[in-house]
This record gives C-alpha cells, sequence and structure tokens, in this order.
C-alpha cells in the first residue's frame, strides 16, 4: 500500500510531511562500555559478566543542566542476557574504535551485584527526567529474564547525584517472573516537586500501575486494552522479521493549558490500536479493585488504528504525539484535536537506515528553552535474529528540533 501522498488524497494512506534528515549526535557499531579498572573488565569478561555482543541500548535520555548548551545524554541497557556489565549509563566525550565511551550511572557500584543486592539497579528499560532535574529510573528486577528483585523506581537528582525517592512495587501489583516494567511517565503538579504520579507501563504483564508519590499508594490497570493484538505479533524492519508479544509499552498525557478533559494515551506494543482514558479517571484509586478487568471499561476509548506498530512515543507541548513507527522505519505524528484517522497521521520522517527500531523517544527543553525530540534506534531485529553486523553503525542517537520537525524545516 503506497504510503507517501499529497495531502488528503487517500483515506487508507499516511500523510507524508517534506522530506528530511534527523541532525545525527551518536552512532556506534558496538558500545563501548567504560569500567572502574582494567582489571575489572577483565573480570567481568572472565566471569560471564560482560559479552559485548549481548549490550543493546533501548532508551535516551537528555538533560540540559543550568542553560548549559551541551546536555547530559544518558541510555539504557536492559539486562536481557547476563553479559551486561551495567544498564544505567551516560555518553562521555571520549572517543573508542567501535563509539563513544559510555560511563555507568550513577555509578559503577549501583550495578555490578547483578541482581544479589536489590538496592541497586537490576536492569533498566527506560527513564524520565522530570522538570524538576530528576531522573525517574524503572527497574524491572529482571536478568535473562529471570526475576531477581521486585520492580521498583527511584527518582535521583541530577545536580546532587542523590536519591531523592525510592519506591518498591508491591508483589499484589505485579506477576512474579512475567511482569516486565518498560516506561515511566511522570505527572507533577507543577508548583510542587514532590506531588504527582508516576505510571509505569508493564509490557508482558500486560498493564499500567499508577504510583501516587505524596501518598505513595499504588494501583493497576488490566483489561482487554492493555493487551497485545493477535495480528501484531510479527515484527518486520528492513525485511528482516521477529517476533514479540509485548502489551502496554508506552503513556503519554494532554499537555497542560490546552482546555479541556486531560486524557492518558496508551498503546501497546503488539498492537495498531491507539487508546485513550481520562486522567481523572487514571488518577482516582478507587475506580481500581485488583484484578477486576471490567473495572472503569466504559472509560476506555479506541481512538483509532494506525495499520503497524509503534515503539516508544512523546507529546509536544502543542499536543502533538509523536511515536517511531515499525513499518515502515518512521516518526508518525498526530495532533490530539483531531481524529486519529489516516487523514490525521503525520510521516514526519522515514528513514529505514536509520530508524529501525526507535526505541527510545524523549522531547525535552533545551538551553534556549525550545523543545526538541531526540530518537535512539537499535536494529533489535537483528539483535534477536541473525545477529548485527559490526562493520556498520547498529546504534544511533539523533534530534531535532519539535517545531522543525512538524514544520518539515531543517533540523540542523
Amino acid at each position: 500500500m503506497e504510503r507517501w501522498i499529497v495531502f488528503g488524497v487517500c483515506c487508507w494512506c499516511w500523510l507524508a510531511a517534506s522530506a528530511q534528515a534527523l541532525e545525527s549526535v551518536f552512532g556506534a557499531y558496538n558500545l563501548e562500555l567504560e569500567f572502574p579498572s582494567p582489571q575489572e573488565r577483565q573480570r567481568a569478561l572472565r566471569d560471564g559478566l560482560y559479552d559485548p555482543g549481548s549490550v543493546i541500548p533501548i532508551d535516551v535520555d537528555v538533560y540540559y543542566k543550568h542553560g548549559d548548551a551541551t546536555p547530559s545524554i544518558f541510555v539504557t541497557i536492559p539486562r536481557f542476557a547476563k553479559g551486561v556489565p551495567y544498564s544505567l549509563a551516560y555518553v562521555t566525550n571520549e572517543m573508542r574504535p567501535n563509539g563513544t565511551l559510555l560511563q555507568a550511572y550513577p555509578s559503577y557500584e549501583w550495578h555490578k551485584s547483578h541482581g544479589a543486592d536489590c538496592n541497586g539497579l537490576t536492569s533498566v528499560y527506560r527513564t524520565q527526567i522530570d522538570e524538576c532535574g530528576r531522573m525517574w529510573i524503572l527497574d524491572s528486577g529482571e536478568i535473562d529474564f529471570i526475576q531477581h528483585c521486585p520492580p521498583q523506581l527511584y527518582a535521583i537528582d541530577l545536580e546532587s547525584g542523590k536519591v531523592a525517592h525510592q519506591y518498591k512495587m508491591p508483589k499484589r501489583l505485579y506477576k512474579e517472573g512475567v511482569s516486565r516494567f518498560v516506561t515511566p511517565t511522570v505527572e507533577l503538579d507543577p508548583h510542587n516537586c514532590d506531588v504527582g504520579f508516576v505510571y509505569m507501563a508493564d509490557s508482558i504483564g500486560d498493564g499500567i500501575v499508577v504510583y501516587d508519590v505524596a501518598a505513595q499508594q499504588s494501583w493497576r490497570i488490566e483489561n482487554k486494552f492493555t493487551y497485545p493484538h493477535p495480528d501484531f505479533g510479527t515484527f518486520t524492519i528492513a525485511g528482516e522479521s521477529f517476533q514479540l508479544w509485548d502489551g502496554t509499552v508506552s503513556t503519554t498525557l494532554t499537555p497542560h493549558g490546552l482546555g479541556g478533559r486531560r486524557m492518558m494515551y496508551f498503546h501497546s506494543l503488539s498492537s495498531e490500536w491507539q487508546m485513550a482514558i481520562p486522567l481523572d479517571v487514571v488518577n482516582n484509586g478507587s475506580n481500581w479493585r485488583l484484578n477486576d478487568v471490567s473495572a472503569a471499561l466504559d472509560q476506555f476509548q479506541l481512538l483509532g488504528k494506525r495499520g503497524s506498530q509503534c515503539v516508544a512515543a512523546a507529546m509536544s507541548e502543542s499536543g502533538f504525539l509523536i511515536c517511531g513507527l515499525v513499518q515502515p522505519a518512521s516518526l508518525l505524528a498526530w495532533n490530539i484535536r483531531t481524529g486519529y484517522s489516516h487523514q490525521n497521521l503525520v510521516m514526519l520522517v522515514e528513514d529505514e537506515q536509520r530508524l529501525q527500531f526507535a526505541s527510545g523517544l524523549k522531547i525535552v527543553r533545551n538551553h534556549e528553552g525550545k523543545e526538541e525530540l531526540w530518537v535512539l534506534s537499535n536494529r533489535l531485529q537483528k539483535a534477536f535474529g541473525a545477529g548485527l553486523d559490526y562493520k556498520e553503525i547498529n546504534f544511533r542517537i539523533q534530534k531535532c528540533g519539535v517545531q522543525e520537525l512538524l514544520s518539515g524545516r531543517p533540523c540542523n
């Protein structure tokens, strides 16, 4: 089916903005990891705690400190296998043969127990940096898909490096050996950094856990809309196919200031559905009884279908929901003031080479206060299939100003 068309011609095809390229920030054949010492690196290799072929980044996060024009860039590296020495890192300025060197964050000590100490970090899929300069880290507690620790949530102040908040999830809210918490979304009171909610997507347990930060109370949302769809369990990227059977992977919120009833927008990874539910319904814990899959079911809205899977998503302050589309490999945008139909879905960038599995997506404010979109892509189809070709760039971080991206202007 042809997807590149002139606006308004075909109701079954995605609309295409002017072709453009994202600005390249980072590229690597394989990730280069720093260790506390050469001896520790050798020990990790010897004990099977470091296998360079197992190191696959999933998410990117960006922090502009006090107006600094050069941001701190963070990446997550989930422990899909045993050989991942640390699961959260920042990009240094040091170049190595395979790419820029990464350093463990907050420190190597936080990761080195490999699940033996549940007060550290076990496996991180995604993070979110809030308006108060804190990084919220969602730790799945797994290594090689085996649960070593309870899922937990940390908030670390990026200025001081100190833990601002920690929450260990009670067993009633996750399915031990099944749940996989992959994405946090943070909603703060505009006037109080300690009041708000965190929404945690459980992609394999097929649900969303809502955490009231101030009250330190939480509840689980799970029903047929948070599950995967059987027709979308096969992913095909650049001609290669693999299987994923994942439920809810992403949540975004109506921005403040747009008026009307605010919504939570969410989608399952293995699905084409775009869902929504009023945010006040989500935030009312009395609406959700444990294991009641019919709770508030009439409040869920199927907005529309996109015809392919989306991975990560982010919301602009002007109300554009942008997601990393799987097929074709691209960035897809939707203005939430319009209906979720093919007439209103705009393909901002299509790039089969540089957007293979866009698993990390963030919108952040830069040092000038302008919104930027940052994207991490990782060629997951090769990592889960025949293996990565280390003669080509497998991992990329790219960016573009949101206004430039939406208007079709050059990114740099």
